[in-house]
């Protein structure tokens, strides 16, 4: 029997899929209200595919509880943020759980730890801890890390057909492990040592992350000159040797905005592209301010309640929000003691922000200006609702005559 611990973006998909192939799953949060809403048979987010898995691993007989239970198998999946101050990895979530699975673990237990964590954090952080209750690890506990490889809006596709890396102290354990993952993944399957496995995931979202800066970067030195940077792009990838990514309003989500973070906090002094590429993909946001304020300067606007922001979350056609741009933006206009802009994201239900829609119609009605901050499916599908509007389209997806670009 696997606990899966952490019932989230990564953990409620990994216990789904392998209680869906007829593994025996307990899968474990601390909030009460979730575990309720999955045990009444609800899923707590928007995925593709999500209900689907929800359906098979309930009838494979999948359990929902706040309790930690006695098993030889558990992975982790909480969360692991960053101290926006230091820039360095918050591993309180990871180090309470491991506390907690040690209090009923059965002897020779195999913990897998899927949060993405830095380089060292398992030797810094989970071993003396584990050490120091008297655990002897690869005899009373064995340590593996396999971090997660998925992407919201296409996590149940990934989880499935994505490579894997597993990293453990103890070759055997990790074989074991590798043989468990194997059930359901179809992509290769590496084992390592653990702090391979740790550098490797963040190496992944760090270069993606740079990759980012350089096309945002990109973009405002073409700003400055006039020049069209989304035709820099597509002529410069013709070559077979280069693949700039597109820019963008800011990087969201908890991998990419996340992860570089963790090598700039441990390697002050050693990671100077990657704290550059960090400033230059956090500046974007009000970047897209400053435009939208040229925009409004050229148009004659000055009313800012008739600007609107379309989109919430940090990608397209997902309801996450976590590090969103859009959210940034609005930060930055807090700080600035402004009143927030309007915004609507068709995704997100509930009110997080203040002046926020929840009809697309009434929001385009209610603006002169709109800015595309993400481009879901709905927005490219009733383009023709934006004619007549000031559009400032930060996604390079609106083909309107007129549309004003990053």
């Amino acid at each position: 029997m696997i606990n899966v611990i952490g019932l989230g973006y990564i953990g409620l998909p990994i216990a789904l899929m392998f209680a869906a192939h007829g593994v025996e799953v307990v899968g474990t949060d601390y909030n009460q209200e979730l575990v309720r809403t999955l045990q009444a048979g609800n899923t707590t987010f928007e995925e593709k595919d999500l209900d689907e898995l929800f359906a098979e691993a309930v009838s494979k007989g999948i359990i929902f509880s706040k309790e930690y239970v006695s098993t030889d198998l558990y992975i982790i999946a909480v969360p692991t943020p960053y101290d926006k101050f230091t820039k360095k990895i918050d591993t309180s979530f990871v180090v309470e759980a491991v506390k907690n699975v040690m209090g009923v673990c059965q002897k020779g237990a195999t913990v897998v730890i899927e949060s993405t964590i830095s380089p060292g954090t398992i030797d810094k952080f989970i071993t003396p801890l584990v050490e120091a209750e008297g655990f002897i690890i690869g005899e009373d506990i064995n340590l593996v890390h396999a971090p997660e490889r998925i992407i919201p809006g296409n996590m149940i596709l990934e989880l499935t057909q994505n490579s894997r890396t597993i990293g453990a102290y103890d070759r055997a354990a990790g074989e074991r492990i590798k043989a468990l993952y194997s059930s359901f993944c179809k992509g290769e399957i590496v084992v390592t040592d653990i702090r391979t496995a740790e550098m490797t995931k963040v190496v992944e979202n760090t270069y993606r992350d740079i990759n980012i800066a350089f096309a945002n970067e990109l973009t405002k030195i073409c700003r400055h000159n006039n020049i069209d940077v989304y035709e820099i792009i597509k002529i410069a990838n013709m070559h077979p040797r280069v693949n700039i990514l597109q820019p963008g309003p800011g990087v969201g989500g908890h991998c990419i905005s996340v992860d570089p973070w963790f090598l700039v906090g441990d390697y002050p002094g050693l990671a100077n592209i990657i704290l550059a590429a960090r400033r230059i993909n956090d500046s974007m946001p009000e970047y897209v301010l400053e435009r939208a304020h040229e925009v409004m300067e050229e148009k004659g606007i000055a009313d800012l309640s008739r600007v609107g922001l379309y989109g919430l979350t940090y990608k397209e056609n997902v309801d996450d929000v976590r590090e969103s741009p859009t959210l940034q933006l609005l930060e930055a206009m807090n700080k600035h003691l402004a009143e927030p802009l309007k915004t609507y994201d068709p995704y997100i239900k509930i009110d997080m922000v203040k002046n926020q829609y929840h009809n697309l119609d009434k929001f385009l009605n209610d603006i002169d200006i709109v800015i595309i901050m993400v481009s879901h499916n709905e927005i490219k599908e009733n383009m023709d609702k934006l004619r007549g509007k000031v559009v400032l389209d930060t996604r390079n997806v609106c083909k309107l005559e007129g549309t004003y670009k990053l």
